[in-house]
């Protein structure tokens, strides 16, 4: 996509000590049957540039549309008199932070195969077709978004890094009413199923069938009793862990937050950096890893937004917490070690740091097992809301859909299962993970953080878990 910029990249000037070029590309395509009318197809497509110059100890930015070796120079002129004009009150001095020289290429699982448009409007209308099972079912739709995307990183020291994207991500949503009560079920959430790769995600995920499948668990919910209010114990499916890995991990160690960036918009954090190394983020149970290197997963990749290799790192190991979600430039300001997640949204926004995949290690428990052990509790699948204080700290969750566990076994449906928590505590109560039977590869696309904004592609895996004495109530609560 980007065929010419070999022939000028060298042409290229700057008077500042070294300079980067990163090349965005994405098209987009997303179909939808609501009610068993397909809907009109929405189309985009999106390119354009940033430029970073290092010049006299500060750091520039430039965005660019116009992606010919005029208009990126224009934007590279731009960006070093910013960098000069900032060199004063920078927080690093960027002549010591080192431009990447790395040069390689990765592509997603998928890349260039051709789904025609009708199959994938059959597909969806064979799913809003399903939903259709009962007159107490109000509103259905059935949706995929697939998006292509290729992203060049040029380095004036030598460094060049392709990588080629495929992201589908296919939703299913069901609504039931009767009279006062109305309930909403989805296939694991608005878009948890997102990743990197074809069709395949389909059949990976069952979305055959899955529109009479989903149907049927929102009629479940109208008949079902209020989730019970009262201290239990939670066993969480993979689609709600995916929220509480996201909110209550991933979030407060974003070592950006933690240095104290997002106060003004998104918050800080309850982690301090005195922290890793020692601190029990959780009970001996919990592992954690940022790992962008699954194929699959939605926010994988070979390099970041800066030029650093990814690689699989542990950030909570046996419950300690051992390194921040951080890039180059966090480390170098915290003296820290980190990953690379140094990545922005999109051509026009600058790399920020920003988890990726964020996974929770399986354990050895079946899920069998873990509903035996539960003498008093819920089972809570799929978030339905969420609510969490400015330091990543207190929290409240609400799930679509829950079962009471009563001596070890499944009880009836309850709809509206909420629990609150503080992060600080809640991982102690892990006392259960489930194995890799109880594992799911889900994501989202919609993670939003920064000024001005962005909003990014993240990808976790997690299997089902068990926590002890958690806070929990129903909607009438």
């Amino acid at each position: 996509m980007f065929q010419t910029v070999d022939s000028w990249f060298p042409q290229l000037r700057s008077g500042g000590s070294a300079w980067t070029l990163r090349l965005v590309d994405e098209r987009a395509e997303s179909l939808s049957v609501r009610r068993d009318v397909p809907q009109p197809p929405q189309l985009s497509r999106d390119r354009g540039a940033m430029v970073t110059v290092y010049a006299a100890g500060g750091a520039g930015y430039a965005a660019t549309s116009d992606v010919s070796r005029d208009g990126v120079q224009r934007a590279l002129d731009r960006a070093e008199r910013w960098a000069r004009a900032t060199a004063a009150r920078s927080v690093v001095d960027f002549a010591e932070v080192p431009v990447p020289a790395v040069r390689g290429e990765r592509e997603s699982p998928g890349v260039g195969a051709v789904w025609a448009r009708g199959q994938w409007m059959e597909a969806l209308t064979a799913e809003s077709a399903g939903a259709r099972i009962d007159p107490r079912v109000v509103d259905w739709d059935a949706t995929v978004e697939v998006r292509e995307a290729e992203h060049r990183l040029l380095t004036s020291v030598g460094g060049d890094v392709r990588q080629r994207y495929r992201f589908v991500m296919p939703s299913l949503s069901v609504t039931a009413n009767a009279g006062t009560v109305t309930q909403t079920r989805t296939l694991h959430g608005a878009r948890g199923i997102c990743q990197q790769g074809g069709v395949e995600i389909l059949e990976r995920f069952g979305f055959a069938g899955s529109g009479a499948r989903v149907a049927e668990e929102a009629l479940a919910l109208l008949g079902a009793g209020e989730c019970p209010t009262g201290t239990m114990d939670v066993l969480l499916l993979p689609d709600q862990m995916i929220l509480q890995i996201h909110e209550s991990i991933g979030h407060p160690l974003e070592l950006d937050r933690i240095l104290g960036d997002e106060r003004n918009f998104a918050g800080t954090s309850f982690v301090t950096p005195d922290m890793f190394g020692t601190y029990p983020y959780g009970s001996e149970l919990l592992n954690v890893t940022f790992d962008p290197t699954p194929p699959e997963e939605l926010a994988s990749y070979g390099w970041d937004d800066d030029g650093t290799p990814a690689e699989r790192v542990h950030i909570i190991r046996a419950g300690v917490l051992e390194r921040p979600l951080g890039g180059a430039l966090s480390q170098r300001r915290a003296g820290l070690p980190g990953t690379a997640n140094a990545r922005a949204d999109n051509w026009n926004r600058p790399p920020i740091d920003r988890m990726a995949n964020l996974n929770l290690e399986p354990g050895t428990s079946t899920l069998d097992a873990m509903v035996r052990s539960v003498e008093r509790g819920v089972m809570m699948a799929t978030n339905s809301s969420w609510s969490i204080d400015d330091s990543r700290n207190k929290f409240q969750f609400g799930c679509e859909y829950g079962r009471l566990i009563t001596d070890g076994a499944l009880g009836p449906v309850v709809r509206n299962p909420n629990y609150r928590g503080v992060s600080a505590s809640f991982w102690r109560s892990l006392r259960a993970v489930g194995d890799a039977s109880t594992m799911m590869r889900l994501g989202t696309p919609f993670c939003g953080k920064g000024e001005p904004g962005q909003i990014i592609r993240v990808g976790h895996a997690s299997p089902a878990c068990v926590f002890s004495k958690v806070e929990v109530f129903g909607g009438e609560a």
